[in-house]
């Protein structure tokens, strides 16, 4: 395998304190990298850099990890401009909302499926992103369910089975068989290709019993568990998420002090999606109150059709220092290594020795320009598994 040297890096965040400064970024300043194959296999002082086949001047600009985009809804059809323009114009939008996209999806082909998954994983990828989940939710039957799944395993080993989105508009008038639906034939048709399984916890989707059925049937598949918990409401989703060690309740908006102690005590991840709060002009999550607490918080898109159509980490960045009360250090870090920790990883999220070799060069000095230039595109470079993609 060869060897590629990236030097004169400004500032190289590795997410790791023993490498650097001493902080969770673990700053190296006048750094260097080098890649063999596709890990790291050192990283330290540019003037130390041993000697490689291959040498990258990243011209006194930054390096980062590559961000870890750990809650998105990509296995989707059509679009809801209308829904959103009648959202941001004080317009009340009556078309079907989150049917609208099943349906759209249910119509579409597999390989409009597919080509629309890679469209939006191009577009992540352009600006940073190296790693993604994706869930299924817009099919809703076994067969558009299991399909969906399918494709994604194409794209990612991170995979969520979100059988439980919404009840199924086909059981309208029986939420219950459509939980024995989801737990019986649905999961058996969709385990052998995913990791995970999720469910929407919250008034008008599943309740908490709801839930616990949902997640321990998948969990008796071999799937780990993932909570949409406490978006809309206060509710039973987060304390389930930590009572089953689910990797992460995704959305968080709504916390008692129960809530914020249960996540602080336990070791289910906060992932925090700002992009659902900008595209409803909802209420944002207090970041601030969680990380106090002691609590682990990742940032991720949700791309989604309905709620928080960006594909953007940065973006996502810019909003947690802006809106919720992050650091720009404490947002980078939960979109890289806080993002790794929801997926439960330890080889992506940082730039270590022994880490995969997913690194970002941005056109700036310093990786505080991404909340200080917000909506500029900074991203110059992009290394995936150690092969450079842009």
């Amino acid at each position: 395998m060869t060897t590629t040297a990236i030097t004169n890096i400004a500032s190289l965040v590795t997410n790791d304190p023993s490498l650097g400064d001493s902080s969770p970024l673990g700053l190296i300043l006048d750094a260097a990298v080098v890649i063999e194959g596709d890990r790291v296999v050192w990283t330290g002082e540019s003037r130390k850099a041993p000697a490689t086949d291959n040498a990258v001047d990243a011209g006194g600009r930054a390096v980062i990890p590559g961000f870890v985009d750990s809650h998105s809804h990509l296995l989707f059809a059509g679009d809801r401009t209308q829904e959103f323009n009648a959202r941001m114009s004080g317009r009340r939008y009556t078309a079907g909302g989150i049917r609208t996209t099943v349906a759209a999806t249910r119509a579409a082909t597999d390989d409009e499926l597919s080509a629309n998954v890679v469209r939006y994983l191009t577009e992540a990828l352009r600006q940073g992103t190296t790693t993604f989940e994706t869930k299924s939710g817009y099919g809703l039957t076994v067969e558009d369910e299991a399909r969906a799944l399918r494709i994604a395993a194409r794209h990612t080993d991170e995979v969520t089975y979100l059988g439980a989105h919404v009840v199924s508009p086909d059981y309208a008038d029986d939420p219950a068989g459509y939980v024995d639906l989801v737990t019986g034939p649905m999961l058996d048709a969709c385990a052998p290709y995913a990791r995970w399984v999720d469910v929407f916890c919250e008034k008008g989707a599943f309740d908490g019993d709801q839930a616990r059925a949902i997640l321990t049937a998948g969990m008796a598949k071999g799937l780990h568990p993932r909570v949409h918990a406490n978006q809309l409401s206060y509710g039973p989703g987060v304390q389930l998420a930590v009572e089953l060690d689910a990797a992460s309740a995704d959305h968080c908006t709504h916390l008692t002090d129960a809530d914020v102690d249960a996540l602080a005590q336990g070791d289910t991840v906060a992932t925090l999606l700002p992009g659902a709060e900008f595209s409803t002009r909802a209420d944002w999550p207090d970041a601030r109150r969680i990380l106090d607490a002691g609590a682990t918080v990742a940032l991720s898109t949700d791309c989604n059709p309905g709620s928080s159509f960006t594909s953007s980490m940065p973006f996502c960045v810019a909003l947690a220092v802006r809106d919720m009360g992050m650091t720009p250090d404490e947002a980078l870090w939960s979109a890289t290594a806080g993002g790794a920790a929801a997926l439960r990883r330890t080889d992506i999220g940082r730039i270590a020795p022994g880490a995969r070799a997913d690194l970002v060069l941005l056109d700036a000095p310093s990786h505080v320009h991404l909340a200080y230039r917000p909506g500029v595109p900074l991203v110059q470079a992009v290394w995936q598994r150690g092969v450079r993609t842009l």
